[in-house]
């Protein structure tokens, strides 16, 4: 098993590999990336396409909560945590440029 992280990984990091893992159907493509500045935390999120869906969510569910405990365990640990979640290559949008916002929107029903 590669991990780009140290045996000692941060708090945020860990949980939010745990969880997404256990969401996924290709655990082995989850790549998180984290990024500490004047603002705090960012940790960048990566997943196989076919996985996007089990992330966002119905309507954006799923990433809301992801996020919402991120910003407890980043309190916890006195950061504040922001995720970014990134639109995979070959993603289900016509334009390359598409956010995970209009990601979102495209999958209200």
């Amino acid at each position: 098993m590669t991990e780009t992280h140290n045996m000692t990984q941060e708090p945020d990091v860990a949980f939010l590999e745990y969880v997404v893992k256990a969401l996924v159907d290709h655990p082995s493509d989850v790549k998180v990336t984290r990024v500490v500045d004047e603002m705090g935390v960012l940790i960048t999120l990566d997943v196989n396409p076919g996985d996007m869906g089990k992330i966002i969510g119905r309507t954006g569910n799923t990433a809301k909560a992801i996020r919402t405990l991120l910003r407890v365990v980043g309190m916890k640990n006195n950061a504040r945590v922001n995720l970014k979640i990134n639109e995979p290559d070959g993603g289900k949008g016509t334009s390359a440029s598409k956010t995970v916002d209009e990601a979102i929107d495209d999958l209200k029903i």
